[in-house]
């Protein structure tokens, strides 16, 4: 079974930073390109960037551009989400993503197979 565990996720003050982690216990992510996405309380779930299988390239929704950066150590077989100037309305659960071998990025839910359970994170002072 593809399972995959995101951490990180806080309580943390307008303006902070925070840095989630998505690790895959039972399998290994090098072959696929992954995602991030979020669900605040009562919204449609977003796609927030992807990143290619060889990291090589990223792709981010313009709300969290300049802020958030996508990043992955196939090494450590985790995808990492750094966000930065963190603001209220951040506020939601993240949840990482695979996109099936072989598929390109994509900020669409309806591209991806498997997903984590989600890390809460909370923006407010």
């Amino acid at each position: 079974q593809l399972q995959l565990v995101e951490s990180g996720g806080d309580l943390v003050q307008p303006g902070e930073s925070l840095t989630l982690s998505c690790v895959a216990p039972t399998f290994t992510l090098d072959y696929y390109a992954l995602g991030w996405f979020r669900q605040a309380p009562g919204k449609e779930r977003e796609g927030l960037s992807c990143i290619t299988s060889s990291g090589e390239a990223t792709y981010y929704v313009d709300s969290v551009k300049g802020r958030f950066t996508i990043s992955r150590d196939n090494a450590k077989n985790t995808l990492y989400l750094q966000m930065n100037d963190l603001k209220p309305e951040d506020t939601a659960v993240y949840t990482c993503a695979t996109i099936p071998r072989d598929h390109k990025c994509s900020n669409s839910e309806d591209d991806y197979d498997h997903w984590g359970q989600g890390t809460q994170v909370t923006v407010s002072s």
